[in-house]
């Protein structure tokens, strides 16, 4: 009888990596590739390119004012003292309070729309209304914070006020637009970002992690906890991110609904200001190089802190990930 491994051909060795483009003529192929190339690295070059410009128009307040900028608490348009400390505040403040409020809000739609815990005609609607939010401009949620949500949340600052006044962050009377308010209409802002991107992870979260997790005799909540959302904490890390980056710069809404002061105060119930906020009430009225730079070095600073955010965010998402290994 013949040895059936001499007539059986050896397969194992054979090269079937169908990428290999080795002795083909696919040059339309090549020159796809390059051009997705040349447009990657023009993104780059515009990111570079935006950076100098900001630069260079910001050079004047920073010849003279130097990083003291930063902690200049001063803004006096006349006598041309600038300071940054109240603006960058403001921003800082108002964005992290949104973060707080927004993502286990937005976590628990998420949640909600992508388990069964409600029949799949009620969740789809759930998840379209909230995403909808994201296509409303922000001057009508800047003024339907002005005509609804100030004079509705004004009882409950003055709550806190009354209650609350031994804490430092509620420790002033407000007189409506306030710190609180414009976080509240940032987190509102936000909402969608962050439910729509943790809803996509939990999506792609394999069935069988819930299902063996159950299996073992865990709970729909301990799976949730101990096994969902550990799974899926790169992604949702990572929505936060980007919602904490629409936060830092939103305008128009935070500059109806803030206050506009530029005094810096630990109380949430006093106004404040913000670094967009600023450079949309005063940019147009600019005239001097000195103000046009300062307001110009303000928008570098938050350049500088969105491109630190998002940083951060890519070190964090690679550092879970590591981890989950």
């Amino acid at each position: 009888m013949a040895n059936v491994s001499e007539e059986v051909p050896n397969i194992v060795n054979i090269d079937l990596d169908i990428t290999n483009k080795k002795g083909e003529n696919l040059s339309i192929d090549d020159g796809f590739i390059w051009v997705v190339r040349s447009f990657a690295f023009l993104t780059v070059a515009l990111l570079f390119w935006i950076s100098w410009v900001i630069f260079d128009k910001a050079r004047p307040a920073i010849a003279k004012f130097g990083l003291g900028f930063f902690w200049g608490k001063d803004w006096d348009v006349p006598n041309e003292i600038y300071g940054a400390l109240p603006y960058i505040y403001g921003t800082i403040i108002s964005s992290a309070l949104s973060l707080i409020l927004a993502v286990p809000i937005g976590l628990a739609v998420a949640l909600v729309t992508s388990e069964d815990f409600l029949p799949d005609w009620v969740r789809s609607p759930i998840a379209f209304v909230v995403e909808l939010i994201a296509a409303i401009p922000s001057v009508i949620i800047g003024l339907w914070g002005i005509y609804v949500l100030i004079p509705f949340l004004t009882p409950l600052q003055d709550w806190l006020y009354n209650k609350f006044q031994f804490i430092p962050l509620f420790n002033t009377q407000s007189s409506g637009p306030s710190m609180l308010i414009a976080g509240i209409i940032l987190a509102i802002m936000i909402l969608p970002t962050m439910a729509a991107i943790s809803r996509d992870v939990l999506l792609v979260i394999p069935r069988e992690l819930r299902t063996g997790s159950m299996a073992l005799g865990s709970t729909r909540w301990e799976t949730i906890f101990r096994v969902l959302l550990p799974s899926g904490a790169s992604g949702i890390v990572g929505a936060a991110m980007l919602a904490l980056g629409r936060a830092l710069g939103e305008t128009m809404a935070v500059t109806l609904v803030i206050g506009n002061s530029s005094v810096i105060s630990s109380s949430l119930l006093d106004p404040g200001y913000s670094i967009p906020a600023v450079l949309a009430n005063e940019f147009p009225e600019a005239a001097s190089a000195l103000h046009i730079g300062s307001l110009t070095y303000l928008a570098l600073i938050l350049f500088a802190l969105t491109l630190a955010v998002n940083i951060g965010a890519v070190m964090l998402v690679q550092l879970l990930g590591v981890k989950k290994k």
